[in-house]
C-alpha cells in the first residue's frame, strides 16, 4: 500500500510539578526548603529515514506524545526528564502545521525536525526562598507540552522519474534494471501506486529510480491521478521518456511526447526544464519496420536524440543504464549544492510572554484579564495552596494588573475572571 499524505497529532511531554519540601533532620532545626524541580518533558521529532518510502504506519495512529517529565521531590531531588519521541518518516517527507505552513523538508537521510516541545517543569519550592520569604511553602506546576496538528506530505526522492503514458512499459523497464518488482500485465489503465528501485551499475556506483504513472492529458488540472504523481516528478533530478514506438495502443508516439511534455509545464515550468532521456520502447513488436518507424519518429521531434530499446528483450537497457548514470553524475554537483548542509532543524523553544502585557476588559459586569503571560503564569499555580494563591497576587501587583483593575473601576466584591478562573476583588 502507498500512502503520501496522512495527518496527525503530536504532543509533547508535560513538564513535571515541583516539590514543596522542608529539610527536616536531627539536630538541624532550621532546614529550610529543599524541593526539588520537576523534570522537562520530553520533544517531539521527525526523522527521516532511507529505508522508508510510504507513510502508510502512520496512517492508523493519529496521536503522537512524548515522555512526561517527573515531578520533583525533597532533599532538592529534581525529577527526571521525560524522553523525547522519534517519529520516522521517509526521506522527502514536507511537515505542514494546521494553518498550513511548512514547518520543514526533509530530504536527507536522519535530517530531524523538532515538531512539539515538552514543557517546562515546575520549579520546587527551594526557588522561591529569598530573605524576606524564608518558608515558602509551594511549588510551581509543570507546563503542559505543545500539541500540533500536522499534515505529512511524502514527495518521492528518486535520481531518475520514468514518465510517459499508461502501458507504455515503464513497469516493465524499472523491474529490469533495479531491484523493484511491481505488477506487470498488458493492462490499459495506469499503475495505481509508484515504484522505486535501486539501480546499480558496480559496486558503489548506483542510483534510486521512480515509475512515476498517471500521466495522461489533462494531468495538470487533476485528470485521472495526475496531481496525486506529478508532484513527485518534481523530486527528481532527470526525467527518463519512455514511449510506445509501436503504437501498440493506437496512439501517435511522437504526439504522446508533445503531450507529456505539455502537462509536465502546465504544472510547474521547472518539471519542463529538467533534464530528459528520451527513449523508443517496444522496439521488439516492430520487426522489419523498425528502421523506418524510428527515423520518422525523430523526424516528427525535429531531430531529438532518442535511445530504442525493448524491455521485454532487454535490447539496449544496458546502455540505458550507463547513460542515465553518466547524466546523474554531472548532475550531483548541482544537486549536493541545492540540498541543506545542516542535517538537523530545531524550532527554538517559545519565550515565556511577558507578564506586563495584558489588557483588562469588562463583561458582562466581569472584569477579565487578558494576556498571554498571564494565563502561561496562572497555569503554574497551585490554586489550592493559601501561599501560592499569596506570591500570584504579588506577582499580578508588581506586573501592573490591580492598578489596571482599579483604573478600569473594579470595587470591592466585583468578580475578576483571568483564565478559566473568577475571582472575589478585594482591596
Amino acid at each position: 500500500m502507498f500512502i503520501d499524505e496522512v495527518q496527525i497529532s503530536v504532543e509533547g511531554g508535560h513538564g513535571g510539578n515541583g516539590a514543596a519540601s522542608f529539610r527536616r533532620e536531627k539536630y538541624i532545626p532550621a532546614g529550610g526548603p529543599d524541593g526539588g524541580d520537576g523534570g522537562n518533558g520530553g520533544d517531539v521529532f521527525l526523522v527521516a529515514d532511507q529505508n522508508l518510502n510510504t507513510l502508510v504506519d502512520l496512517r492508523y495512529k493519529k496521536l503522537y506524545r512524548a515522555q512526561d517529565g517527573e515531578k520533583g521531590a525533597g532533599a532538592r531531588r529534581f525529577g527526571k526528564n521525560g524522553e523525547d519521541l522519534i517519529v520516522f518518516v521517509p526521506v522527502g517527507t514536507l511537515v505542514y502545521d494546521e494553518r498550513n505552513r511548512l514547518l520543514g523538508d526533509l530530504v536527507r537521510h536522519n535530517q530531524r525536525l523538532l515538531v512539539a516541545s515538552g514543557g517546562r517543569g515546575g520549579r520546587g519550592n527551594a526557588r522561591f526562598a529569598t530573605p524576606q520569604r524564608q518558608a515558602p511553602a509551594f511549588a510551581e506546576k509543570g507546563e503542559k507540552g505543545d500539541r500540533v496538528e500536522l499534515r505529512l506530505e511524502l514527495k518521492l526522492l528518486a535520481d531518475v522519474g520514468l514518465i510517459g503514458y499508461p502501458n507504455v512499459g515503464k513497469s516493465t523497464l524499472i523491474s529490469a534494471i533495479s531491484n523493484a518488482k511491481p505488477k506487470i500485465a498488458d493492462y490499459h489503465f495506469t499503475t495505481l501506486v509508484p515504484n522505486l528501485g535501486v539501480v546499480s551499475i558496480e559496486p558503489g556506483k548506483s542510483f534510486v529510480v521512480a515509475d512515476l504513472p498517471g500521466l495522461i492529458e489533462g494531468a495538470a488540472e487533476g485528470v485521472g491521478l495526475g496531481h496525486r504523481f506529478l508532484k513527485h516528478a518534481e523530486r527528481t533530478r532527470l526525467l527518463v521518456h519512455l514511449v510506445d514506438l509501436s503504437g501498440s495502443e493506437g496512439r501517435d508516439p511522437a504526439m504522446d511526447v508533445l503531450t507529456i511534455n505539455r502537462e509536465l509545464a502546465a504544472y510547474d515550468p521547472a518539471l519542463a526544464e529538467l533534464p530528459q532521456i528520451l527513449c523508443a520502447n517496444k522496439t521488439d513488436l516492430l520487426g522489419d519496420r523498425l528502421e523506418k518507424t524510428l527515423d520518422e519518429f525523430i523526424r516528427e521531434l525535429d531531430g531529438a536524440e532518442v535511445l530504442a530499446i525493448s524491455a521485454v528483450t532487454g535490447q539496449g537497457v544496458e546502455q540505458l543504464k550507463y547513460r542515465i548514470f553518466e547524466e546523474l553524475q554531472g548532475l550531483k554537483s548541482q544537486e549536493e549544492e541545492s540540498l541543506p548542509k545542516d542535517i538537523y532543524v530545531h524550532r527554538p523553544r517559545p519565550s515565556r510572554p511577558s507578564l506586563e502585557e495584558f489588557s483588562v476588559v469588562k463583561e458582562d459586569g466581569v472584569y477579565v484579564v487578558q494576556g498571554a503571560g498571564i494565563d502561561h503564569f496562572l497555569a503554574r499555580v497551585d490554586l489550592e495552596n493559601p501561599d501560592a494563591l499569596r506570591y500570584f497576587s504579588r506577582r499580578l501587583e508588581r506586573a501592573g494588573v490591580i492598578n489596571a483593575l482599579r483604573d478600569a473601576g473594579v470595587a470591592n466584591g466585583d468578580t475578576v475572571r483571568i483564565g478559566e478562573f473568577e475571582f472575589d476583588y478585594v482591596e
